[in-house]
């Protein structure tokens, strides 16, 4: 089956929704998404959206801000235009109905780690999910969106695949989970916005759907990738066997939050001079640094000393999660570890969220734009969405309306069913345990290394089984996780330092001159 549409986007999370609303009043646009509309990673972001809204702050205090938590890896081109349009992006979400939290004096401000002022706005702990609520109802009522829920994308369909001269990109073909059809979407123009990897790690913040889909599809592609290897770890994820991906906010620590060991012991004045409110790359390792040095399962978040009532106010969400599982946080610590949360690096991009194949854009967590550089400052990362959404929608609306080349549907002619399906599901398990264990917090060489010979392993195997076997859900996304991982081992193997999120022992000195990884697919026949 074939549909046409004038511009196809490839996930449901903020960037992808905000694309579509802002390009269905003059396009026909289709939207992809893996399971409902609602599941993203922006649906689960608790925290809010940094941007600088009050008259004690500054851009350049936002910018500086942002350029020390990336380890100065940032780019600055792009690190100043999205927070020079930060304020428009959020007084576009206020235009769309989004009910931000309030204070006497206008809208309340939070400070998380690694801000220098309060410039967090949010909907009191649960933003993401606020902000995806409102637009959703928007997209889902727009009679020029077409939502593909249970689509996966498989690949997309390039002129190189075509045969043709150019190299642009017409689409993708994605499978239908429901009815198991592969179908062509063409389109003009392609925007993806299908966010990071995390569930290349045993534990994650993210949702099932975050396998770096977006990612593995752009590099088979022929797109550049970049500091695949800064994985952010989240330092507070909920410790408890029935709280899967639970995140704790960063903004639990910004309003005055404390670390303590079982014992009550406060231990990061002992890390760094701003404790609690260092950037998660610095919380994070000293977590875990304590942690292997005691022998714990998890540290302790206390936020009781701030009473009931300032939680209520504050935290609703969170503290009505922790009743339900036995903890009240009004009185209690939580148990807390950290956790895979955001993949800093991605697909290059420009200032036009452009990536190297003409008719492709990326924004959100699949990109790298230069703005998070090592390691995201908290709250970023949505606003990142909304800027590079608009800049892809700006750009797109550029274009002449053009018609399509002829396009072929999916082959299955030479392949069956797959005969056993326990053999994806462990190869998932043994991919994300060994990415747990070798390539995560803290890394050696050895470790990376013996990862990537596991990765390559893992890949000739399901190389061979996509090529015989007709494509799954799960198959689709353990392929594209399983590259995703060979170009964060890549990554890691190129960079002979320490900088923000990636810790070497065998390198623990900064270099004076910051750098990024880029990796360059070698040019193949079509």
């Amino acid at each position: 089956m074939q549909n046409h549409f004038d511009v196809l986007i490839i996930g449901s999370g903020l960037a992808g929704q905000s694309a579509a609303l802002r390009l269905a009043d003059s396009r026909r646009v289709a939207v992809i998404s893996k399971r409902s509309v609602e599941i993203s990673a922006s649906a689960w972001a608790q925290g809010g959206i940094a941007a600088v809204l009050d008259s004690h702050d500054s851009i350049e205090a936002h910018i500086r801000d942002t350029f020390e938590a990336g380890g100065h890896l940032n780019d600055p081109a792009a690190t100043r235009f999205v927070v020079e349009n930060g304020r428009r992006a959020i007084d576009w979400l206020v235009e769309q109905g989004v009910p931000f939290t309030r204070s006497a004096d206008g809208y309340h401000l939070t400070r998380e780690g690694g801000h220098s002022a309060r410039r967090v706005i949010h909907v009191a702990d649960a933003t993401g999910l606020s902000v995806q609520q409102t637009l959703t109802k928007k997209l889902l009522a727009h009679p020029n969106i077409t939502v593909l829920e249970d689509h996966i994308a498989i690949d997309f369909i390039t002129g190189k695949k075509l045969g043709l001269v150019d190299d642009r990109c017409y689409g993708a073909y994605a499978l239908d989970n429901v009815s198991g059809e592969i179908v062509t979407v063409g389109a003009q123009s392609t925007i993806i916005a299908s966010g990071g990897a995390g569930k290349v790690y045993l534990y994650t913040t993210n949702p099932d759907t975050s396998t770096g889909d977006g990612i593995a599809m752009a590099w088979r592609s022929g797109c550049r990738v970049a500091n695949m290897e800064f994985i952010q770890f989240h330092p507070t994820c909920l410790y408890h066997p029935q709280a899967k991906s639970f995140l704790i906010s960063e903004a639990v620590r910004g309003e005055g939050g404390i670390l303590r060991l079982p014992d009550g012991t406060r231990f990061m004045p002992q890390h760094d001079p701003r404790a609690e409110l260092a950037p998660r790359d610095v919380v994070a390792r000293a977590i875990d640094y304590e942690m292997k040095k005691y022998g714990l399962d998890c540290v302790f978040l206390d936020i009781a000393h701030k009473g009931e009532a300032f939680i209520l106010e504050h935290f609703p969400n969170i503290h009505a999660r922790c009743l339900e599982l036995g903890i009240d946080i009004a009185h209690d610590p939580m148990p807390v570890v950290p956790a895979a949360h955001y993949t800093c690096g991605g697909i290059v991009t420009d200032l036009h969220a452009r990536t190297d194949i003409p008719g492709l854009y990326a924004a959100g967590e699949a990109a790298c734009t230069g703005l998070h550089g090592a390691n995201r400052l908290a709250s970023n990362s949505l606003l990142e969405c909304l800027v590079f959404s608009e800049a892809a929608v700006a750009d797109i609306l550029t274009l002449p309306k053009q018609a399509l080349p002829p396009l072929p549907d999916w082959d299955e002619s030479r392949v069956t069913d797959a005969d056993e399906e326990v053999v994806i599901s462990h190869n998932w398990d043994e991919l994300r345990r060994f990415m747990w264990d070798y390539v995560g917090i803290v890394r050696t060489t050895k470790r990376l290394r013996r990862a990537q010979h596991r990765i390559r392993l893992l890949m000739r195997e399901i190389d061979e089984f996509y090529a015989n076997f007709r494509v799954t859900n799960d198959l689709i996304e353990l392929r594209n996780l399983v590259l995703t991982a060979d170009l964060i081992v890549r990554c890691a193997l190129k960079r002979k330092e320490s900088r923000g999120l990636h810790y070497s022992l065998d390198y623990p000195e900064t270099l004076i001159k910051p750098r990024s990884t880029t990796l360059r697919r070698p040019a193949q026949r079509a």
